[in-house]
């Protein structure tokens, strides 16, 4: 990325917060603006990719060796790619230029690999690139990585790319997710920032959209209470989440 972007972007902003590099002046100014509503974030969203690992590797030690990423973001800070190595990862993101950055920084990776893709049009995703990055995606378990997404995508928008996204994998495939809990609810400026498009649910709430994934028995939880490798992070429950089958 040479030239300076007329916009902050989400995913820049969240980079900013873990400690990257791929950002701009405008991300960080929108990020500290954010803060300044509502408090530090980077130990939240470093909880949140801690949460991604965890659920990967989990994921990993079921035998899944195949991943495809829905707003994959800047593939950096311990993304899927690095926390299973071995594995086969697809990053989709709807931002080409984010999709630029991530072909750039994932260069000389033949096993991972970056296409433009909306979660809330999986079946949109490039067919061929599905089958070059991913080729035993139609015959062996999938591991899905749905996160920091389905804040932006309204109930029945995001009940129908979670029933789609169930379609698209075979049996045994499993599904990592978050979304944003209640907590911007006692901070109006911050939720004002937010937009209208964006969704806070109640933990309730959201497994009612979940349709034919079966949760496993962790439950929808705060993102940090789910299979903590010590003590949970002790952050706000700004994120719940957990893992689902298929």
């Amino acid at each position: 990325m040479t030239t300076q972007p007329q916009a902050p972007s989400t995913a820049r902003m969240i980079d900013y917060w873990l400690g990257g590099t791929r950002h701009h002046p405008i991300d960080v100014a929108a990020a500290q603006a954010f803060e300044g509503a509502y408090g530090p974030c980077a130990e939240i969203f470093r909880s949140l990719r801690a949460f991604s690992g965890r659920a990967a590797r989990y994921l990993a030690a079921e035998g899944v060796d195949q991943f495809l990423v829905f707003g994959g973001g800047i593939p950096a800070q311990g993304n899927v790619h690095e926390t299973v190595p071995d594995a086969r990862v697809l990053y989709t993101d709807v931002d080409p230029e984010i999709v630029a950055a991530g072909r750039e920084l994932l260069a000389g990776r033949p096993a991972v690999d970056y296409v433009l893709g909306d979660a809330a049009d999986p079946r949109g995703i490039d067919a061929a690139a599905l089958d070059r990055a991913l080729p035993d995606h139609t015959t062996r378990p999938v591991g899905l990585i749905f996160l920091g997404l389905a804040a932006f995508l309204d109930d029945a928008t995001l009940a129908r790319a979670l029933d789609e996204m169930y379609d698209l994998v075979p049996a045994g495939s499993r599904l990592a997710f978050d979304f944003d809990a209640m907590e911007l609810s006692a901070y109006p400026e911050a939720l004002a920032m937010m937009g209208p498009g964006f969704h806070m649910r109640e933990p309730a709430d959201f497994g009612k959209l979940l349709g034919r994934w079966q949760l496993t028995a962790d439950g929808i939880v705060p993102v940090a209470d789910w299979r903590p490798d010590g003590d949970p992070e002790q952050v706000p429950d700004a994120f719940w989440g957990g893992v689902a089958i298929k």
